[in-house]
Formats: structure tokens, sequence, C-alpha cells
């Protein structure tokens, strides 16, 4: 049975984001919900009859011509245009599941009650999340400043006003066809809703979103390959005992530690007598590495909740207050920064992951040269760590902060943008490539753990190893390799985390 994810004002986490995507849930508008949705709208078609100053993007232009002033009977032609005009997307095409999630913080945003939405408006966004109904996105053309408005035009275009393309069932097709196949016909915008649709952070925001549950995946296999590493280089455990944590007790880092003696826990390997005093940083430095890593992207966790929770676009609309007020909710530096900050711990990760590839093929503590039996004739694991140097350079390329950055836009009304949307395209980037750089190292790993034998792992490790095995097998001589990379990644993104 489906399960039904009411919309409300509840507070939206990222726990509960993916267990509606894990789960497949489908979206509802609460009745609460609805409410404020209809009392927002009413306030603001009562105001407008009374208003005589012009209130900015109700009854005036946008941006630099929030001087000129919009008479009655073209209100709503003025949001159409506003869909039409700013739809400028380019570039790639935003990968589905984000736009699936643009869709939800859309309508989640909306329906907070201060932005001034019709409630058919929303119930459309909710219809295309839960029918799969989703629009062409481009990766490109937002400045992060009034709101995503670029791609927020384009998810809008052919959701609200029935123009353009969308995938549906699969297919890339004319949104005229699925309207017809729905019995839909397209929205007529009221005042204010094209500035609603289009101010707002949720471009920026599922990203981040994205971004987020993939780094905290990535972070505890970044924890359960690094101690497959540590067994099959035959490192010492010391660094991670918990006393010596506790004397610096960065979160974090005691968390890496623990999790490396659970995985660890029952090992021959770990527990036999050592002939080296210590490993290098890559294995013994590792708790403060990951650890940092894992507070950073605590700490980004909340801000991204805070801001997914919030209302973003302008004006604001206050009923209560009787108030229309034009403010800056819509710009994205909260998110640039932290979404900048979250891409170097995420390439942090995979920097310190490729050093531990090159120790396990460096021939050292009696395993062969590139983990192969007759090194010469064989170039054996030589490679995958040039792969994985390659995509570490570039990730570090890609943690150049966007959130310094800024071109004024609007004949200067718009003189400082956040650049958060290529902060957060950035580091979906370098979240993709420190899952491959992460397989690469495992691929080495389970390579290395063989030559080990007839000594075991844990029960963890030696079943990540079989589990592993299902999918790549141990490389005897030179043979094919970018396919075993492929499958090690594959192998990642359909692993089953220990809790």
């Amino acid at each position: 049975m489906t399960k039904t994810h009411k919309i409300s004002a509840e507070r939206l986490t990222l726990d509960r984001i993916a267990e509606i995507i894990d789960g497949h849930e489908q979206l509802a508008i609460s009745k609460e919900a609805m409410a404020r949705i209809k009392k927002c709208r009413s306030y603001l078609d009562k105001k407008m009859k009374n208003q005589k100053e012009p209130i900015y993007g109700v009854t005036t232009g946008f941006g630099s011509l929030c001087n000129i002033s919009i008479s009655k009977e073209q209100l709503s032609q003025l949001q159409q245009n506003l869909v039409m005009s700013h739809a400028c997307g380019v570039g790639d095409e935003v990968p589905q599941e984000i736009v699936k999630l643009m869709l939800l913080l859309k309508a989640q945003n909306l329906s907070y009650g201060f932005s001034g939405a019709q409630p058919e408006t929303v119930q459309r966004l909710v219809d295309c999340y839960n029918n799969d109904i989703l629009p062409i996105v481009y990766q490109q053309g937002s400045l992060g400043a009034s709101g995503d408005l670029c791609p927020l035009a384009n998810l809008s275009l052919p959701t609200i006003l029935g123009i353009g393309e969308v995938y549906y069932k699969g297919k890339r097709t004319d949104v005229k066809k699925v309207y017809k196949a729905m019995g839909w016909k397209p929205i007529e915008l009221k005042s204010k809703e094209g500035l609603a649709l289009l101010n707002g952070t949720q471009f920026m925001s599922a990203y981040a979103v994205w971004n987020l549950l993939k780094a905290r995946r990535l972070s505890l296999q970044a924890d359960l390959i690094l101690s497959m590493s540590l067994d099959a280089f035959d490192g010492r455990i010391e660094p991670f005992l918990e006393a010596l944590h506790l004397v610096r007790p960065h979160r974090g880092q005691l968390e890496t530690a623990a999790n490396v003696r659970r995985f660890l826990k029952g090992s021959k390997l770990i527990a036999r007598h050592k002939e080296h005093v210590q490993d290098p940083y890559s294995f013994r430095c590792a708790p403060q590495v990951h650890g940092a890593a894992k507070d950073t992207i605590a700490y980004v966790t909340s801000v991204v909740e805070t801001e997914i929770n919030s209302t973003t676009d302008n004006p604001v609309v206050l009923p209560d207050e009787d108030m229309v007020v034009s403010g800056g909710h819509f710009h994205g530096e909260p998110l640039a920064m932290v979404l900048d900050f979250l891409a170097i711990a995420v390439a942090e990760l995979g920097s310190i992951s490729e050093r531990r590839t090159y120790q396990l093929i460096d021939g050292k503590r009696g395993l062969p040269s590139f983990l192969v039996a007759k090194p010469g004739l064989n170039s054996g694991f030589m490679i995958p760590q040039y792969a994985a140097a390659s995509i570490v350079s570039q990730s570090k390329q890609l943690c150049t902060p966007a959130s310094v950055d800024s071109i004024p836009s609007s004949q200067n009304q718009e003189d400082l943008v956040s650049m958060g949307a290529n902060a957060a395209t950035k580091c979906y980037k370098v979240v993709e490539n420190t899952e491959r750089v992460l397989a690469i190292e495992l691929f080495n790993a389970a390579q290395a753990l063989e030559f080990r034998r007839p000594l075991k792992s844990s029960a963890t490790i030696e079943k990540l190893l079989k589990d592993y095995r299902k999918k790549v097998n141990f490389v005897d001589v030179d043979e094919v390799m970018f396919t075993h990379i492929h499958d090690s990644v594959r192998f990642l993104q359909e692993q089953t985390l220990p809790e």
C-alpha cells in the first residue's frame, strides 16, 4: 500500500525526505496547509482592491522595472510573461530525481501561506510529483540571488502554463499531450503567482538535499572501506581507540573511530602483532579527516533544513500583520556558502581515499606491487590509481568557492548575487567524483585483502568482501578494468549499509 506524505507546517527533515523518496510516497496537501494557502490568497485579493500604493511584483514590473505600474487588467498576463521570459535554462539537464525534489520543495514552500499562490497552483505541483510528470530543467542560468529564477521558470512553464516538454512514463514528450491525457488545463495565474513560483531557492535546495543524502551515505561507506583497507594494509588499530579520541572529542572524529572499531571487531588481521610502529596519515589520521567531513555534513544539514522549512520568495505576504513586504528571502547566500563547504568536505573524503589506494599498490608490507602476482608482465592495479588521482584533482578544482563571486544583474538592481546555483551543481559533481574514488579504493582493498589469506578479517568486512565478489571478481592476470570500476560504483549505489 502506497503511503502519503501530507504537506504541512511540521518540520521537514532530511531523514523524512529520504523516507518519502525511498518509500515512493505520494504527496497531499494537509487541511491545515490548504487553509493557510486560501487565507493568504484571499487576503492578497482583498488587499489589491483597496491598495492605492504600488506593491512590488504584484502591481509592478520586476527587478529594475519595479517602478513601472501594471494595470489590473494586465496582472495575469504580467505573471505569465514573467514565467515565459525567465525560462532561459541552458546546459545539461538537471537529473530527474532532483527535478522531483524541486517539485516537492516548491509545493512545501508555497504551502506555508506567505506567498499568495492559488490552491490550484500548489495542487498542480503536487499532481506532477505524484504522477512523475517531470519538467525539463537545465543546470545553468541561475545566479542564486532573486531566487533560482531561471530553473524555476523552466520548472513552472510546463507544469503550470502547459508550455514545453516533460518526462512522462519515462519518455520526453510535449506537455500538451500529457495535459490531454490527464484532463488538465493551463492555470491562469493571479497577481504575484509567477513571482511566487520563480522567487525561491528550490533549485539550490533540491541539489543541497540530494548532495547531503549522498554525502551521509558516502561518509559511512568511507569508514567501511577504510576498515577493509586498514586490514588489507596490515594497519594498526591504536589510532582508532576511544581513549585516544576522548582527549580531542570532536563528534565526527569519535564517530569515525567507533565505526572502524565496530567494523573490525573480531578481525584476526587487526589483532596480530605488527612490525611497524606507525601507519601513514591516510590511515592513522582517517578519524580526523573523515570526522571533520562528518561534522561539516552535520552543520550543512542544519542550514539546509532551516532553508527548506522557510518561505523563500518575495514579496512576503503577511496576512496577520496586514503587510506585503519586499525583502531578500530569495537570496541564496546561506546555501551558497554551505554548499561550497560541503564540496570541500566530500572532496577530502576522496583525497584521503586515493592516498590509501596508492599505499595498497606500492608493494609494502608483504603486498605485491600493483596487487598482482607477476608484476611486469601484468600492470595490475597501476592505472585504477591513476584514474582516482585524476578524479581527485578535478574535485579539488571544483572546490574553488562559488559563493565569493558575484556579477551584478538587472541594471544593477541585483548588485550582489550568491552564485549558489553554481555551488550546488559543483558540489553535485564532487559528490559523484568521491563515490567513484571510493569505489576504486574498494576495488583495490578487496584485491589486497585476498593476499592476506588464510587470515581473515572481521565478520563485517568478510561479508562486505563476499557481497562485493558477487559483482567484481579477483584479478589474477591483466584484464579489462574499467568494467570492474563501473561495477564497483554500482555496488556502492546499491549496497545495503550497516546500521
